[in-house]
């Protein structure tokens, strides 16, 4: 998960640095001026843009303070260190990963790093979050399971009752609204110049996974040239943090669409991977809460893209290599049930998931199998060279290729997916 905005990493080191009036007072740093520092920091928070000299001067500083008094800091020591993590080379990192640049695969270990200790507010990893269940042994797969099976109290299938098919009445709406999707003019109106887009909405594992899927789609001859793929999913903006409307994911959203050329009103199909930063407690604690997040990202949705027709849920892959509390087992496993039970409310007509305010919820493709022992749905497997170093997020050599080829399977060939993705 993302340490941003960068602003809150800050704020608390500088307090610390330069929130002591007795330092202050002393001014002990020779020509560093720490009252300069602080409203120098203080511009910085909110959101003035400083000269290379103003950020040097605040990192000296900061530097100073870390370093106990010495006057310089050295060649390797950086101003804002959490551990053996830079956090200003980590913010270095995370931009150039935002513009889309591809990173090196120790550079992206080095940010998926500071994600975690950032989702995990500090805590070291390898540390699990508080009230954490150790996982069973074995679990299984929601796609293997029948009708009679219970986890939890819950039953097997993508849609309950052993089912990994939506029933009649669901696949019925699904082509309804499947058949409303054409292609839209920057202003919402059918144009057969216009574009049919279809965007993610999620944290740093979607966004690692849908811009690889990107590249491969947009590579893929069944594509249609009518439809403009758009990553939306950002680091660190897992589904709480989507839930203010105006929030900063949804600015962040808005920016991308107009960087691709598109609006907001072209907008017509989404893919959501239900995840949270650290959860806890039993499934029901920390799944409803997941759920009332991810109804808030819904409705969220609804009046952003007002023309958005059909959302594509997921949840994440297996967690069972995790070495800290960010997502491990159970939770990554359980954040299918949150899903399916959105799902569940909608076809049994709840209010909250009208069209009016929610647009119409499908499964996309289901991403968990329990590591190397798999799943009897397909041959996929979950080694740990599919993740990097936290166990958590993909690798970029195999673990991302794997759910792009799970969702290019799925846009090419899925009956309630294939007429807007294939051309």
């Amino acid at each position: 998960m993302s340490l941003f905005p960068m602003k809150k990493i800050l704020r608390p080191l500088v307090i610390a640095l330069l929130g002591s009036v007795s330092i202050f007072a002393q001014n002990a740093a020779g020509d560093l001026d720490f009252e300069k520092a602080r409203q120098l920091f203080e511009r910085q928070k909110s959101g003035q843009t400083l000269t290379a000299d103003e950020r040097a001067y605040i990192e000296r500083a900061m530097a100073l303070k870390n370093g106990k008094g010495a006057a310089q800091p050295s060649a390797n020591t950086s101003p804002a260190t959490a551990g053996d993590i830079d956090m200003e080379k980590a913010r270095s990192l995370h931009q150039r990963e935002q513009k889309g640049e591809k990173l090196t695969a120790d550079e992206q270990t080095y940010l998926n790093r500071a994600k975690e200790m950032r989702g995990g507010k500090g805590a070291k990893p390898g540390s699990a979050a508080p009230n954490q269940r150790k996982a069973p042994e074995h679990l299984p797969p929601l796609s293997d399971m029948k009708g009679s099976d219970r986890y939890e109290g819950e039953d097997g299938g993508l849609y309950g009752g052993g089912s990994n098919v939506p029933p009649e009445s669901h696949a019925k709406a699904a082509q309804a609204q499947l058949a409303r999707i054409q292609p839209l003019d920057a202003e919402g109106k059918p144009s057969a110049n216009g574009k049919i887009v279809f965007v993610s909405i999620s944290m740093s594992n979607a966004t690692q996974e849908f811009s690889f899927f990107k590249r491969e789609a947009d590579a893929a001859p069944q594509k249609s040239p009518k439809l403009t793929i758009v990553d939306c999913a950002q680091g660190g903006q897992a589904m709480a943090e989507w839930v203010p409307p105006t929030g900063r994911p949804w600015e962040e959203a808005k920016r991308r669409l107009t960087q691709a050329g598109v609006s907001p009103l072209q907008v017509q199909t989404a893919w959501i991977k239900l995840a949270n930063k650290g959860p806890s407690g039993s499934l029901q604690e920390h799944g409803k809460k997941l759920e009332a997040d991810t109804l808030a990202v819904l409705h969220n949705a609804r009046a952003l893209f007002p023309n958005l027709r059909i959302v594509y849920l997921g949840s994440r892959t297996y967690g069972g290599y995790a070495t800290g509390g960010l997502n491990p087992e159970p939770y990554a496993y359980e954040s299918a049930f949150p899903a399916r039970w959105l799902i569940q409310r909608q076809i049994k007509g709840d209010a909250e998931l009208a069209e009016a305010k929610s647009p119409l919820l499908l499964w996309g493709p289901y991403l968990w199998a329990d590591g190397t022992s798999g799943r009897k749905l397909d041959s996929l497997v979950w080694e740990r060279a599919d993740f990097v170093g936290d166990g958590v997020h993909p690798s970029e050599s195999s673990g991302r290729g794997k759910v792009s080829k799970l969702l290019l399977d799925f846009c090419t060939n899925d009956p309630l997916a294939k007429s807007w993705f294939v051309k």
